[in-house]
């Protein structure tokens, strides 16, 4: 199809038929999909429900184990404050929710905490929010897939020392399922999920049965806890310690508001159904693990989880049933780091797009995924599980920081939102990068909705801060900010790229150009004439360049050009200490030193390729290193000159 411009000039545009080659990729990720396929790649409610809140979910199946880890060293009685905390927690989770489902109706573009700091409070508290949400993702990963390898361990105690290579499997695993595309690894990881929240409702139900008839009893045979030192009192620091830690059930709340794009029209109201179904879900099973564990005496411990002994205590053994829920659980802490490999590429395109991430992010795979940030995120989750050994008392410190810091910046961006809505009259409107704010009727309630729920989200960052800076929580109150530093430098790179190729006010006028053409020779050969035909086509000021290490082979190099030169000068330069790239650079540099302002130097560099790719490692790779050397020196275009053999 042909277009005319104003300008006359004209200008072609056509497309390719042809399906891209088949690839080694393709037998593990699938044939390549169609841009245009985009649109039918979404997502159903139930789907979703599995794809972004299987990390919420799962929290349910150590949130308890790691509130009791903090009261097991009270002198006495610490256990019974498990389930008034656990309550604290849900109130605090429904705040949260609320003011979740507020942003994804307002921001049905996506983005979540990111861009609602960015339209209301600034690019800082974005990035800042971005640098959060990012590691969050990261730990999710790495805490998920430790979680479910300890629950796998608990079951079969002989696998206990393969944890970290079953772990970093498991990530590579879930990797290859997400590079397929979401809908198709929603599709397969939804019957796992589901088959949990089943047999978890399913064994929770029995032990309130039991409970209530007398028939539950405790648990046999606990595991072992050990205390080293005395036991501590009971304080308002100790239960602040434990509220913090179990707030781990938080994690995943935001995850439907960053990928709202996933789902079906209407996509806000979808997604905001989802995330009312993951919360109740999450509410529910949370509060009825913390009230059995309670009630059955569940002991906190590395070598067997609290999950597991009620479920032994409440089937009355380890049977099928009591299989089944491991089986179940396991899975689902697995699945729970598929939130994170849904959410991980889509914020990361987000800040690439704004130019504060490498552009890289923001590429679609063959299968309309953002293969580069999936891939990125596994191999950072799977330093972590390596570093820390798939331990997730040692992880669980690093967790829930940036969490509550993404939600206190989101919840106060709501409410500066809010009160931007209500300075608008009736038919004012502020178009922003992510959505137009209008007036709101009731906007004086939903920022007193954000408003508190902004206040206590940052006090339970503070306090997690506090209780577990010792534990590690100082390390990602130092990598946040350099993450900023970071995201802002290469944020500085492209926009002052982005001035250096700006067209605007730039007039192109014709200069007479002087060319002057410079052939390197490491030897006269067929690939050496072709090169020089080449050369000689740019220009008629020709020169080519050898560089002597063997004399002998100079020799042979000076008289085969008085043959096949064609009369073009030769200069050798001599590099008594056998260097090639050096002695070009020299004599370039004093070429260009002396050069007119119209004179263009083209540096013309031969280069033999071989039949087969295994041919490349018997050769020096000449070539390939004067490119490189000689790259980054300015004035200079650099012209490989390739010759099939």
């Amino acid at each position: 199809m042909k277009i005319e411009t104003l300008t006359n000039t004209s200008i072609y545009e056509t497309h390719s038929p042809s399906l891209p080659h088949r690839t080694w990729s393709d037998w593990l990720i699938g044939n390549p999909m169609r841009t245009a396929d985009a649109p039918h790649q979404t997502i159903s409610k139930k789907i979703g429900l599995a794809v972004f809140a299987s990390d919420a979910l799962s929290s349910s199946a150590y949130a308890t184990q790691e509130i009791m880890m903090i009261l097991a060293v009270a002198a006495s009685g610490g256990l019974h404050y498990v389930f008034p905390i656990s309550l604290a927690i849900v109130t605090l989770m429904v705040i949260v929710t609320i003011s979740y489902e507020q942003t994804i109706h307002t921001y049905p573009g996506g983005g979540g905490s990111y861009i609602v700091a960015r339209d209301n409070l600034g690019e800082l508290p974005a990035q800042t929010a971005g640098a959060a949400l990012l590691t969050d993702y990261i730990l999710t990963v790495a805490v998920s897939i430790s979680s479910g390898v300890a629950q796998i361990t608990s079951a079969f105690p002989s696998l206990y020392s393969y944890r970290v290579l079953i772990a970093v499997s498991l990530v590579f695993f879930v990797m290859l399922m997400n590079l397929r595309g979401v809908k198709e690894s929603g599709k397969l990881f939804a019957i796992p999920t589901y088959f949990f929240v089943v047999a978890m409702l399913v064994t929770v139900s029995i032990g309130f049965i039991r409970f209530m008839i007398g028939s539950l009893g405790s648990v046999v045979n606990p595991p072992a806890f050990s205390l080293v030192g005395a036991a501590v009192a009971i304080t308002p620091f100790l239960l602040l310690h434990a509220f913090s830690t179990g707030t781990s059930a938080l994690t995943g709340i935001e995850a439907i508001s960053n990928g709202i794009t996933a789902f079906h029209e209407p996509r806000s109201k979808n997604a905001g159904i989802t995330l009312i179904w993951m919360t109740s879900i999450l509410a529910v099973l949370f509060l009825s693990i913390s009230f059995l564990a309670g009630k059955i005496g569940a002991i906190p411990s590395e070598s067997e989880t609290v999950i597991s002994q009620l479920a032994r205590t409440v089937y009355s053994g380890t049977g099928l049933l009591y299989l089944a829920l491991i089986s179940g659980t396991a899975v689902i802490l697995i699945m729970a780091a598929n939130t994170a490999f849904a959410d991980f590429p889509r914020l990361g395109a987000l800040q690439a797009g704004d130019g504060f991430l490498p552009r890289q992010l923001t590429f679609r795979g063959s299968r309309l995924v953002y293969s580069w940030g999936i891939v990125a995120l596994a191999m950072l989750a799977s330093l972590l599980i390596i570093i820390f050994q798939a331990s997730v008392t040692r992880l669980i410190p690093l967790y829930a920081i940036g969490v509550f810091l993404s939600f206190t910046l989101s919840q106060t961006g709501m409410a500066r939102r809010w009160w931007k809505s209500g300075r608008l009259k009736a038919e004012q409107e502020i178009q922003e990068h992510g959505s137009i704010v209008k007036y709101d009727q009731r906007w004086k309630f939903k920022m007193i909705v954000n408003g508190f729920g902004a206040v206590c989200t940052f006090v339970v960052m503070i306090v997690f801060g506090v209780t577990k800076f010792k534990d590690g929580a100082w390390l990602i109150i130092i990598i946040i900010p350099l993450l900023v530093v970071f995201f802002m430098g290469i944020h500085f790179h492209y926009e002052s790229l982005a001035k250096n190729l700006s067209l605007e006010y730039y007039t192109s006028q014709p200069v007479a150009i002087r060319h002057r053409v410079i052939l390197l020779l490491a030897g006269v050969h067929r690939g050496s004439l072709v090169a020089l035909n080449y050369a000689e086509s740019l220009s008629n000021d020709v020169t080519a360049v050898h560089v002597s290490i063997d004399p002998q082979e100079s020799e042979k190099v000076r008289k085969k050009w008085e043959t096949y030169g064609n009369g073009v000068r030769l200069v050798i330069l001599d590099s008594p200490y056998r260097q090639l790239v050096e002695p070009v650079i020299e004599y370039l540099e004093k070429l260009m030193a002396n050069r007119q302002p119209n004179e263009l130097f083209t540096i013309v560099v031969p280069q033999f390729i071989p039949r087969h790719w295994w041919g490349n490692l018997l050769h020096r790779q000449t070539a390939l290193l004067l490119r490189f050397a000689l790259l980054f020196k300015p004035g200079l275009v650099i012209v490989e000159v390739p010759y099939q053999v």
